[in-house]
């Protein structure tokens, strides 16, 4: 039998944590594979090596890993990948797959517009957009968000979309938020690019609140997850299909 495998980043907050098991189990609702298990790479349980057993323990014959990640950085390149490989040699019969984190595709590019949109009401050309990341040393995925931050821009029609970075990479998300509201005089529009709340959301929130209360015409657009697009993605990931990475036996 075929089996899916989820796998969320995981986090500290419950909230979080809460909000992406209730994710994942409405893909598992629309998904047709027979075998469905969740797990998480850090933080919340159940962790790889529990949801993997769980799928050769109700007979799973191969398995696809679907990762909830949005961009490839380490986590899919090494993490992942290494979490598994002792179960791939545990159980070298059962064939496993894992596909693609979401990349930067226009499905997500149109939902964040849209995400914006709900936020702001409308947008003018005065506007600007701070698109945050998690942050990452990974060259690709700074080149990434400037894919991403090209595509808003240009959707939306503003003049100016900049990025910047939570942890692990610059501008930080101070220095970000600072910069852009000094040197821009109309509203400031905030898009987390995060999956689902959690510490790091909670940081962007506080910030854009204390923000507000001192009277900046300042909006954001909550997680990614809010958008039908993503929940489409995910399932999407869970129909048989050519192009996944191969994890070697």
């Amino acid at each position: 039998m075929r089996a899916i495998l989820y796998v969320g980043h995981g986090t500290r907050s419950p909230q979080g944590a809460a909000e992406a098991k209730q994710f994942i189990l409405k893909v598992m609702e629309q998904a047709a594979a027979p075998i469905q298990e969740m797990c998480f790479l850090e933080l919340t349980p159940p962790f790889i090596a529990e949801g993997f057993e769980r799928c050769i323990k109700r007979g799973a014959e191969h398995i696809t890993v679907v990762p909830l990640f949005l961009l490839a950085a380490g986590h899919i390149k090494s993490d992942i990948p290494e979490a598994l490989a002792p179960l791939i040699e545990k159980y070298p019969d059962v064939p496993v797959k894992m596909t693609d984190p979401f990349g930067v595709q226009d499905r997500i590019l149109d939902g964040i517009c849209e995400l914006v949109l709900a936020s702001a009401v409308s947008v003018s050309p005065t506007d600007s957009i701070l698109i945050v990341g998690r942050g990452s040393s990974d060259p690709a995925i700074h080149q990434s968000f400037e894919r991403i931050a090209s595509g808003v821009q240009d959707r939306l029609g503003v003049k100016e979309t900049r990025v910047c970075y939570l942890a692990a990479a610059e501008p930080s998300f101070r220095d970000g938020i600072e910069r852009i509201s000094i040197e821009h005089h109309g509203r400031v529009i905030v898009v987390p690019y995060l999956l689902f709340s959690g510490l790091l959301l909670s940081e962007i929130n506080t910030e854009v609140r204390k923000r507000q209360r001192k009277g900046q015409d300042i909006h954001h657009t909550g997680q990614l997850s809010r958008h039908q697009a993503i929940l489409d993605i995910v399932v999407d990931r869970t129909v048989p299909q050519g192009g996944s990475i191969i994890c070697s036996r």
